[in-house]
C-alpha cells in the first residue's frame, strides 16, 4: 500500500487516523514522493515478486492531489520494469478532484478505483467534511460520474460509523442505485487518549501492542461504531443480499465470510489467520508493517537504502504477522467462529476477555452474533460450491 502523498489531504474527515501522521514529519516536509524513491520502490516491488501479475494499491491522504502526472510516471515505471509481466493498479480516493483527465487516464490505463462514499448525502456528510468544514457527498457524486462516463471499474468504500451504523438498509440501498456493485464496509474503531487541562490536546491512542492490552487511559472515540450496531448492521445488509444479490452485489465481508466457510483464504487480512502482507510505504521510502501500524518504532526500513524483499521477510515482520494468531486470548482460541473471524484486525484488540486476558478485540460481540446468524447460509452457499454450482442459487432456497 502506497502512500505517495503521505497524510495530506483535501478533505478533514472527523474520523480520519492518518491525518495525525504529518506529526511525524519534521515542519517543512515536502509531502510527495520523490521519483528516485518512486523508481525504487516500482523496480523491487516488480522484481521482488514471480507472479504473472503484479498489483500496485496506491492510496494517501488523498492520491489525487499530486496530479494526473504523477501517476503517468508511475505507469511509465511500470512498464519500463515488468519484464513482460502483466500490472493492475487500485487507487483509492475521496473522489471529490476527479475530472475528465483523470477519468481518461484511469480508464486508459485499467486502474480500480476505490471510491470512499458513507451513504446518502445526510449520512456521509455527517463527518466527512473538507478543510473549511463544507459538506463533499455533491463533489463525490460528481467524482462517480466522471468513473462511469470513463468506463471505470470502482468500488465504494463505506466506513461504517456510529450515525450511518444506525441505517443499514438506506446504506446499502443507497450504494446499489448509486451503481456501485463492489462494496466494502470498514468498521470505525478509533480511541483518543485524554490529556491534563495544562498538556496537549487529546490525541488518538495508538493501536495495542499485538496480544497485549491497551492504553488505559484511552477512550473510544463518540464517532466509532459501536459493536452491537456493527453487528446489526451486517445482520441487515446480509439479509437483504442473500435474499436477492448474491452474484449481482459483492460485499467484502461476504464474500471474506465464504471463502473461510469453503476453507479458501478470505481475501481480506482482518480475517485471515495471520497478518503482515499489507504493509506501508510512505511517500519518503519508510517501510512500516501495516497503515495502522505507522510509528516510527516499528518502522521497517526505507526503499532508498534496503531491499524490499529482504524487509517483507525480516523476523521483525514474520513476527508482527504470526503474532495475530499466537497473541489470541483463550476465549478467542476456543471460540465457536474463530475459523472465521481470528480475532479480527488486531488494532482493535484492547479489551480484556470474560476471565481477564488481554486481547480481545472491540468488536467481539458484532462478529459472534453476524457468524452465528449467516452460518446456516454459508454452509449452504458452501456446498453450492463443492457442487459446482453458482453461490447465487441459494436465492431460490431461502
Amino acid at each position: 500500500m502506497v502512500k505517495p502523498i503521505g497524510p495530506i489531504c483535501n478533505l478533514n474527515c472527523r474520523y480520519c487516523f492518518y491525518l495525525e501522521k504529518e506529526a511525524l514529519f519534521p515542519p517543512g516536509e515536502h509531502f510527495r514522493m520523490p521519483d528516485e524513491v518512486l523508481e525504487s520502490h516500482v523496480r523491487q516491488y516488480i522484481e521482488s515478486q514471480d507472479a504473472a501479475e503484479i498489483n500496485f494499491a496506491w492510496q494517501g491522504g488523498e492520491p489525487t492531489l499530486l496530479g494526473v502526472g504523477f501517476f503517468r510516471r508511475v505507469v511509465e515505471l511500470q512498464e519500463r520494469y515488468a519484464g513482460g509481466r502483466r500490472i493492475r493498479n487500485a487507487f483509492q480516493t475521496n473522489g471529490t478532484l476527479l475530472d475528465d483527465e483523470w477519468g481518461e487516464f484511469l480508464g486508459r490505463h485499467g486502474f480500480l478505483v476505490g471510491l470512499s462514499l458513507d451513504g446518502p448525502a445526510r449520512l456521509h456528510d455527517a463527518y466527512r467534511i473538507d478543510k473549511k468544514g463544507a459538506t463533499t457527498f455533491a463533489s463525490v457524486m460528481r467524482g462517480m460520474e466522471v468513473l462511469q462516463r470513463h468506463g471505470v471499474e470502482f468500488n465504494t468504500l463505506t466506513v461504517v460509523n456510529r450515525t450511518n451504523a444506525r441505517h443499514p438498509q438506506e446504506v446499502y440501498d443507497f450504494l446499489k442505485s448509486a451503481g456501485s456493485r463492489f462494496l466494502q464496509f470498514i468498521p470505525l474503531v478509533e480511541r483518543v487518549v485524554a490529556r491534563a487541562p495544562q498538556g496537549p490536546p487529546p490525541g488518538l491512542a495508538p493501536p495495542p501492542a499485538i496480544g497485549g492490552s491497551g492504553d488505559g487511559n484511552a477512550q473510544v472515540t463518540e464517532w466509532s461504531v459501536l459493536p452491537a450496531q456493527y453487528g446489526k448492521f451486517l445482520i441487515a445488509v446480509f439479509d437483504e443480499w442473500v435474499r436477492k444479490d448474491v452474484g449481482r452485489v459483492f460485499v467484502n465481508v461476504f464474500d471474506a465470510a465464504l471463502s473461510n466457510w469453503c476453507g479458501a483464504d478470505p481475501g481480506v487480512c482482518v480475517f485471515a489467520e495471520t497478518c503482515g502482507s499489507a504493509m506501508a510505504i510512505e511517500h519518503n521510502g519508510d517501510v512500516y508493517p501495516c497503515d495502522h501500524y505507522v510509528y516510527p518504532g516499528v518502522r521497517l526500513g526505507n526503499v532508498l537504502s534496503g531491499a524490499l524483499g529482504d524487509m517483507v521477510n525480516s523476523p521483525q515482520q514474520v513476527r508482527f504477522g504470526e503474532a495475530k494468531r499466537d497473541g489470541l486470548p483463550r476465549f478467542c482460541a476456543e471460540c465457536e467462529v474463530r475459523f472465521a473471524c481470528q480475532g479480527e484486525c488486531p488494532k482493535h484488540r484492547f479489551l480484556n476477555a470474560p476471565d481477564g486476558e488481554p486481547g480481545l478485540n472491540y468488536l467481539c460481540a458484532a462478529y459472534k452474533r453476524f457468524f452465528a446468524h449467516v452460518d446456516p447460509h454459508m454452509r449452504a452457499m458452501a456446498k453450492l460450491v463443492a457442487q459446482g454450482r453458482a453461490p447465487a442459487d441459494i436465492m431460490g432456497m431461502v
